[in-house]
This record gives structure tokens, sequence and C-alpha cells, in this order.
């Protein structure tokens, strides 16, 4: 990977308990930055953070583990009012959690999987991106990213409701960036598609 210093920098990674979040959780503290890592379970949080302390600790990066749902309100207001308290600033914020809770024919999409995904891929991004622009237009500018998806471009078959999510999420990046950049606050969405990441140890609720 291309070197580059985010010594001094604090960074907030949600989903980061496992996959797509972990590996950039671990590339951020890599380069000397403060990483905060979120997920709804404490448990596998402190498993990633220790673990990136003890790998990323001689190139200057560290590691803290903050529990949040990210479809959640009231627990992603605690977690970026816990995150000034205690680090004083905010630079980067990574939205990545995200589920799939069903897979098959758009039409026959239940509503309860539609408004947990809703929840989650799109409403969550939502709100923390919010959270996560105000703390950083309080100290000057910062960068947020959000994980989009190729779906979101060309949905595939049978995952329409986490398609939409994801065009939504593309949308969204479009309209903070617009709105932040005057306050220093670069707003951008990357988009991959597949990832082989290990499956969670339980289905999320």
């Amino acid at each position: 990977m291309v070197s580059f210093s985010l010594e001094g920098k604090v960074a907030t990674v949600n989903g980061a308990s496992r996959g797509i979040g972990e590996a950039i959780a671990r590339a951020f503290a890599d380069q000397g930055a403060t990483v905060i890592v979120s997920s709804r379970k404490q448990e596998a949080l402190d498993r990633v953070a220790e673990s990136i302390r003890g790998d990323s600790a001689a190139r200057g990066g560290t590691a803290h583990a903050i529990a949040c749902h990210s479809g959640k309100a009231d627990e992603i207001e605690r977690f970026f009012a816990r995150v000034e308290a205690e680090f004083g600033r905010l630079d980067i914020h990574v939205n990545n959690a995200a589920i799939n809770p069903y897979y098959g024919p758009v039409i026959d999409t239940p509503l309860a999987a539609f408004d947990k995904t809703l929840e989650v891929d799109l409403r969550g991004y939502f709100l923390m991106t919010q959270a996560a622009a105000r703390l950083m237009a309080k100290n000057g500018g910062g960068s947020i990213i959000n994980i989009g998806s190729v779906s979101g471009i060309i949905p595939g078959v049978n995952e329409g409701t986490y398609a939409i999510c994801k065009a939504g999420v593309i949308a969204m990046t479009r309209s903070f960036a617009k709105e932040m950049g005057k306050q220093h606050v670069r707003v951008n969405c990357i988009a991959p598609g597949p990832v082989e990441t290990a499956p969670p140890a339980t289905p999320p609720r």
C-alpha cells in the first residue's frame, strides 16, 4: 500500500468488527492514526482494537473500541459525543456498516426486511454523516467516506432493497459534499464490487 501519514489524526470507522471496516481501520492505524472502531458488539470490537494496537504501535497508530448500533439514533448521538469528549476532535469518518437480510425477488420483499435494511444501510449513514460533519466543521474540516456498492449503480438480481439503499448513499454523498465543502468537510463514496469476508457470528437483530 502507498504510504501516507495520518499522524495526529482521529478516525472513526463503523462496521469495523470484521471485513472491509476492520481492514480500513487497520490501514488507518498503520499510517499513524488514532482509530475508534465501532459496531454493535463490544466484545468483537475489543478483539479488533487489541489486535490493531499490537500490529500498529511501532508505526504510531492506536485503536479504541466503542460499541454503536448504526441503526439507532440515540446510540449514534452518544457515540459522537463520547468521541468529542475523549479525543477532542474528528478528522476522518467511514460509514461501512451494512446488512442485507433478504435475498429474493424485489416484488416479494417483506416490509420488515425493507425497513431493517433502510434503517442501517441508509438512515444510519445519514445520521452518522450528519454527526460527523458537525464535529469536523467545529474543528476546521475533515473527510467522510461512505462505502457504497456497485449495486447502487447497477442493481443485481434479488437484492432490490440493498441496491435501493446504496443508490441512496451515492445521492446522499453528493448532497453532503456540495453543502459541506464550504466548511472544508470532504464527503466521498467508494462503490466496491463483491468482497469475500467472513460471515457474522450471529445474524443482525
